[in-house]
């Protein structure tokens, strides 16, 4: 356990988490609050457990907290950070199945996918802590000229309920690595494993330099539009987006915005159908759609359409909805109510707009927030299907005559977030790849990320990025020294 103010820190979690109770985490204390709250399991509505409801006073005690241990922290050689941030890593791995146990509860993803979440998380921390961020050096005359970048301070990382986790350690590690000390705020909706995550990183690191506070939403304004805090690191909507940076501009922080996406596949005419289609269909319905990333417009070249409409609803029909804790499954339940009400939203389109259905079209009755996965043949491509970002298990499929139409239909939305391009002929695929308008852009695959480069949006998918020397430096300032030589 980290002493307060000292940076000696132990490998050792040879005793598991205590996971039958759940506070914030304030100056390297278990905190609880006098209201409490709880989240719902989306599978089959039980209450999931209590969970802080902070206060102003909360928010209050825990800037104090981190500014202290910014002074420390930001201290610390860069060495002994990255130790830290490593046996961090190793600590997630070894209370895995807690973690495992607690995310398909309140999230309701199957087991096997969220076994997947912590291990990327745990592989995600360990590679940013392996970053080097260098100083850069420049000669000219009597002077050495210097670049270095030096760690903003106070920092609040705003989590969603998607990848909770994962996207937690996404902020984590880059902001720690880095000298910062940050606030984590769990979403409402999964607040549990994030508060967790943020007590186990109590043995690593000294108090105050990681905290956590839970809350419904309103907490996220007190955070956004407090003094204290340097930057906001934000994932979530376009929308919610936008305000957070409305919010943060009054005392000009710096801001990460990963948001929205409308991530579009363009399928070439040239593809092995059988092979491509299935692998469409677990990237458009992974997560229950529920993933920024997630195909959410599929474009097909006409000469190929009713073939691989065929072969995508037949991939489609091989995918088993069900409660995550059961075997087999691929999709489990929309997280939570707001969500599955939206996307019943666009069931209700079905009829109004005429869409002809390929797969799916209907809402499960029983509990849970269950819809079956839905692929709408050849919409109207101004319609709110095609347009907006479902977020949910329903894609519209879509046609192209050639190459130019393509890159033209794939870039005709407000997002940037990703994008992909199948076809047996790379030299075709990478050409398209490189005129789309998006932050990551794949070939033959979609969704495959990487900690060693940065990750973020273009157009309204969001400002800056993660991951990477790039998301190193979003949380530093740069600093020019222009030293004189002795």
């Amino acid at each position: 356990m980290a002493e307060q103010g000292g940076t000696e820190q132990s490998n050792d979690i040879s005793t598991p988490l205590d996971w039958t109770t759940f506070a914030n985490t304030i100056d390297g204390k278990q905190v609880q609050t006098a209201r409490s709250r709880h989240s719902i399991n989306p599978a089959n509505g039980e209450s999931g457990p209590d969970v802080p409801m902070s206060t102003p006073e909360d928010v209050e005690n825990a800037m104090t907290a981190a500014q202290k241990g910014f002074n420390v922290w930001s201290n610390v050689p860069w060495d002994q950070r990255k130790k830290a941030v490593l046996a961090f890593a190793n600590g997630i791995r070894q209370e895995k199945d807690n973690f495992v146990k607690m995310l398909t509860r309140e999230q309701g993803k199957p087991l096997a996918f969220a076994r997947m979440e912590l291990d990327m998380a745990a592989s995600f921390t360990q590679t940013v802590a392996n970053l080097v961020l260098s100083e850069e050096r420049y000669q000219a005359g009597d002077a050495d000229t210097m670049v270095r970048y030096t760690p903003l301070g106070v920092c609040v990382g705003i989590v969603p309920w998607n990848f909770p986790i994962l996207l937690a350690c996404g902020k984590l590690a880059p902001a720690l690595l880095t000298g910062n000390s940050i606030i984590i705020k769990p979403s409402p909706f999964t607040p549990a494993g994030g508060l967790k995550l943020v007590e186990l990183a109590q043995r690593y690191f000294p108090s105050g330099v990681v905290q956590s506070l839970s809350g419904d939403d309103s907490l996220g304004p007190l955070l956004t539009s407090h003094p204290v805090p340097a930057k906001i690191s934000f994932t979530g909507s376009t929308f919610t987006g936008k305000r957070v940076m409305e919010s943060a501009s009054k005392t000009l922080k710096r801001v990460t915005l990963e948001l929205g996406g409308n991530d579009p596949a363009v399928v070439l005419d040239d593809i092995d159908i059988n092979a491509v289609a299935p692998k469409i269909a677990q990237l458009a319905f992974l997560n229950s759609g529920q993933i920024c990333l997630a195909l959410k417009r599929i474009f097909v070249q006409e000469s190929i359409f009713d073939e691989f409409r065929d072969a995508l609803v037949k991939a489609t029909k091989e995918l088993r909805l069900g409660p995550g804790t059961d075997e087999g499954v691929f999709l489990g339940p929309v997280q939570n109510s707001m969500q599955y009400e939206r996307v019943k939203g666009f069931f209700s389109d079905i009829e109004k707009e005429k869409w002809n259905v390929a797969i799916g079209g209907k809402i499960p009755e029983g509990k849970g927030y269950f819809i079956t996965p839905t692929i709408i043949d050849r919409p109207k491509e101004d319609s709110r299907i095609v347009v907006e970002e479902p977020f949910g298990p329903i894609v519209p499929l879509l046609t192209f005559s050639n190459d130019e139409e393509a890159i033209q239909k794939a870039n005709d939305t407000q997002y940037g977030l990703g994008a992909s391009v199948w076809s047996s002929n790379i030299a075709r695929a990478n050409e398209i790849a490189r005129k789309l308008h998006a932050g990551s852009v794949w070939v033959n695959t979609h969704f495959e990320l990487d900690a060693r480069v940065p990750f973020g949006g273009h157009k309204e998918s969001g400002i800056g990025v993660e991951f990477g020397i790039g998301g190193l430096k979003s949380y530093c300032n740069s600093q020019t020294l222009y030293l004189k030589k002795p």
